[in-house]
């Protein structure tokens, strides 16, 4: 990436996965000059979830920018190359990263980048003379014709633990708090996916070690596996997110509440390992173990270092109520609107929900080719949004919306069946 002086021709602030992928597949082009900003001292993606053997749901071509340049210095196998261990990968016959290791890879293609600040935190994006100035914590000014987003999404706390005393914690805290809690003489997990998953056969595992009771509460009906069949992964391709962002915004609005086992479901590998686990710890007797279904957290109240959860059977529309000393939400991730953008606000498009109106090519601002949104799009993108998956195809995307040419070949049609009438 060429080092012109501003105006940038764009500039990336946040820097997950989705923008780490488009600093990358920017780099060798002359054509663009762009800089991306990132509030933390170095790459980091959910460290507090680095369980031994936790691996991607997606396989290893899902990398950063493989599935839009093959040849690319930065994928996940010249990765492996350069640190001694693509035979090693090879010989393990196992599609899926560890996610130790996909950090690590992250961190890796970060170092090599020209166009990427840490410790730069943007507090304000004006509009003047035709130009997006982008303020910083540090007191600097940068001007650019366009702004990619990539803030990611903060953890997510129920409306019933808000302002909540004690030492509850988000999953995405978990490793750093672990021993700790396995001190406690109960622990609840509250939540319904992946994590969740882990976190529970993490603390069955060593049960019998430390002695404390342990409960997973789940809202669902059961606890769902991910599903992964290979036409359902066709609803990863250009021709669905067409599809699906030309239906009418209530059509969508209802089919996103319908598709989270699409994307937020349980390996169902790892569902079976729960149930060999506790079939065989059950073999010296009951294990102190609980898993509710159907039960969600209604209310909750800390004193004398315990909570006590207020919970309700929803078919049964029975409630009731769950004490434990460690407490644990594995609530996910809910996508926070970046307060720099107030003073833009009268450049941004809303939808009837006041939602950010994401157009097919990925923008959010009136002009349509200004603001480009990562990830946060599941009402307007299906499960394309969060899916690592599609950030390379994304991200291709979003470069030839910047030249205003192709530079990365953007495939048209890739499924076998056919989403519209």
């Amino acid at each position: 990436m060429s080092t012109r002086p501003e105006p940038l021709d764009f500039i990336g602030i946040g820097l997950g996965p989705f923008n780490l992928g488009l600093a990358c597949l920017t780099e060798p082009i002359d054509e663009l000059n762009g800089l991306f900003l990132e509030s933390k001292p170095d790459f980091e993606w959910h460290s507090g979830m680095f369980l031994e053997g936790a691996h991607l749901q997606t396989p290893f071509l899902s990398d950063l920018v493989t599935l839009a340049d093959p040849t690319s210095p930065y994928s996940f196998l010249n990765y492996l190359k350069e640190s001694g261990r693509l035979y090693s990968f090879y010989i393990r016959e196992n599609f899926y990263p560890l996610r130790t290791e996909y950090n690590d890879y992250c961190r890796w293609a970060a170092a090599k980048l020209t166009s990427v600040r840490f410790s730069t935190r943007v507090t304000r994006v004006e509009y003047e003379s035709e130009l997006y100035v982008v303020h910083t914590a540090g007191g600097e000014r940068f001007r650019a014709r366009r702004v990619v987003l990539g803030t990611g999404t903060p953890p997510y706390i129920p409306e019933s633990c808000q302002g909540l005393g004690g030492d509850f914690l988000h999953n995405s805290r978990y490793l750093e708090h672990k021993e700790a809690l396995q001190r406690k003489e109960s622990i609840t997990l509250i939540g319904s996916g992946q994590s969740a998953a882990e976190i529970y056969y993490d603390l069955l595992s060593e049960i019998d070690v430390h002695g404390y009771r342990l409960n997973w509460v789940t809202r669902s009906p059961r606890f769902f596996p991910l599903e992964y069949t290979k036409l359902t992964l066709e609803m990863t391709s250009p021709e669905y997110i067409d599809y699906f962002h030309a239906l009418p915004e209530a059509t969508r609005c209802r089919l996103e509440s319908q598709q989270k086992g699409l994307f937020k479901g349980i390996d169902g590998d790892l569902i079976n390992e729960i149930f060999d686990l506790l079939y065989q710890k059950n073999l010296g007797g009951p294990v102190p173990t609980r898993l509710l279904t159907n039960s969600a957290l209604v209310g909750a109240s800390h004193e004398n270092g315990a909570y006590t959860l207020g919970l309700r059977q929803e078919e049964q529309g029975k409630d009731f109520e769950l004490r434990t000393e460690g407490l644990i939400l594995a609530t996910g991730y809910k996508y926070a609107e970046p307060r720099f953008l107030k003073p833009v606000a009268d450049r941004i498009r809303r939808d009837g929900q006041g939602r950010f109106d994401i157009a097919r090519n990925y923008s959010i601002d009136t002009a349509g080719h200004e603001i480009f949104l990562q990830n946060a799009g599941v009402h307007t993108h299906s499960i394309t949004s969060p899916d690592l998956g599609m950030g390379a195809y994304r991200n291709a995307y979003i470069i030839g919306e910047l030249l205003g040419s192709e530079y990365y070949p953007v495939e048209k049609s890739i499924a076998f069946q056919e989403f519209s009438a």
